[in-house]
């Protein structure tokens, strides 16, 4: 496995790109071809945390900042993970190249404001990992990853989505479950580098509390041999990261005025397809500047133009927040609208902006349906041989259990219009 010619790059230091803060990310040939295709170059354009930038001004990294993040945290994973015999008795150096090119592809069908977006679950709308396989499955990357990579398009796709039915499976059940744990787990490399790097470029300390390096090595394969594991000398690496999630979306992707900015955007996007006003297909397709300047022009001459203009416009203008429920200090209230369907929200806004006597002046943000990941990381002891959830010997961890987490980070919050003469 170490033979695989971007594994060896680590140490080689030929053909590297440097991305923050002061990481070397090397890059092949056959990887450059896929990074300097079209679909992945659009990536450069679209920000990680899109409107977080409105609260935190340098947070404004890409997506392809953030790509090259994963691969390089790949490699690496791959790297440690070597020397585990019960890992290389599963995982062969076609399966360890097919991790490689999804790690790097794994953001490949996100659009402008791609999570903002799906949270609100418009019915009939195609999912970012649905849009991925239309840039996957064929064009430029698919030939370069028949030529270049011997994989076959499908595959990429099936590791994606954590399923193994494709056209040309070539991977075992086993392999796939263990792979995708590591692209989307308890452990995983999308976690590791969003954390990290939305707390650096947002200027923030909570997500740069990782140790990286100890949690690297010391992951193992656990119990099941399905997914990631650590041993005991990364209990406390791993704390770190599960505290650092908690921390970062009740400072960073929870702050009020982040959430004030997202619900002005989710009702401007849904109302204009509601409408037929904005062309799906051109929006998926679009850079972030293109998506923002159709919402400004749909949006133009209507009342949704308060919303567009607020987020958009020439001075940031977002809704006041009027009111805050806790499950603390307001359960009644907060399990009213809490985890809501975004209709369900919709209409007692909209009942809100009537008696204001004026059309959405009036919304309502609340944690969504679908609730964060539970994160559940077994611990291994070598000396005994055995594992423990870490909950179970973690006092922190077991403190943010999956309810805890959504509802002691996530307000419900009413926001309110803020006219420009106030």
């Amino acid at each position: 496995m170490l033979t695989i010619p971007e594994i060896t790059g680590l140490d080689s230091y030929i053909g590297l790109i440097r991305i923050p803060p002061e990481l070397t990310v090397p890059l092949t040939e056959r990887v450059c071809r896929i990074i300097d295709t079209e679909a992945f170059r659009r990536l450069a354009k679209i920000t990680q945390v899109g409107l977080v930038s409105l609260v935190y001004p340098a947070a404004r990294h890409t997506r392809f900042e953030h790509s090259l993040g994963v691969y390089r945290l790949a490699l690496l994973f791959l790297k440690r993970l070597a020397h585990i015999k019960r890992f290389t008795e599963v995982i062969d150096k076609h399966s360890a190249e097919l991790f490689i090119v999804t790690a790097l592809l794994h953001d490949i069908g996100h659009f402008p404001y791609c999570h903002l977006i799906e949270d609100i679950k418009i019915a009939g709308m195609p999912s970012h990992e649905e849009l991925a396989a239309r840039y996957i499955l064929s064009g430029a990357i698919a030939d370069i990853l028949r030529k270049d990579w011997n994989i076959e398009p499908d595959e990429v796709v099936d590791l994606l989505t954590g399923k193994n039915g494709g056209k040309s499976p070539r991977l075992a059940a086993s392999a796939v479950n263990l792979l995708s744990s590591i692209l989307s787990g308890p452990i995983d490399i999308d976690k590791l580098d969003y954390l990290f790097r939305d707390s650096l470029h947002a200027g923030v300390p909570y997500g740069r509390q990782l140790d990286q390096e100890r949690l690297i090595g010391s992951l193992c394969i656990n119990e099941r041999g399905d997914g990631l594991a650590v041993t005991e000398k990364g209990k406390t690496a791993a704390e770190l990261m599960i505290f650092a999630r908690y921390v970062m979306f009740s400072e960073v992707y929870w702050h009020h005025s982040v959430r004030s900015a997202t619900a002005m955007l989710q009702r401007l996007f849904a109302e204009l397809y509601r409408q037929g006003k904005i062309g799906i297909d051109q929006f998926f397709a679009s850079a972030e500047d293109d998506a923002v300047r159709l919402l400004c022009t749909a949006s133009q001459g209507t009342p949704l133009s308060k919303l567009a203009e607020g987020l958009f416009g020439s001075r940031r203008r977002l809704y006041k927040r009027t009111a805050q429920y806790s499950i603390l200090e307001e359960p009644q209230q907060y399990y009213q609208l809490a985890g809501k369907p975004y209709a369900y929200l919709c209409e007692a806004a909209d009942r809100l902006s009537e008696s204001a006597g004026e059309p959405f002046s009036v919304l309502i943000d609340a944690p969504p349906v679908q609730k964060e990941v539970e994160i559940k990381i077994d611990v291994y002891f070598p000396k005994r041989d055995s594992y423990a959830p870490l909950e179970d010997i973690s006092p922190m961890v077991r403190a943010m259990a999956k309810e805890q987490f959504d509802d002691y980070t996530k307000q419900v919050r009413i926001f309110t219009y803020r006219k420009p003469q106030e």
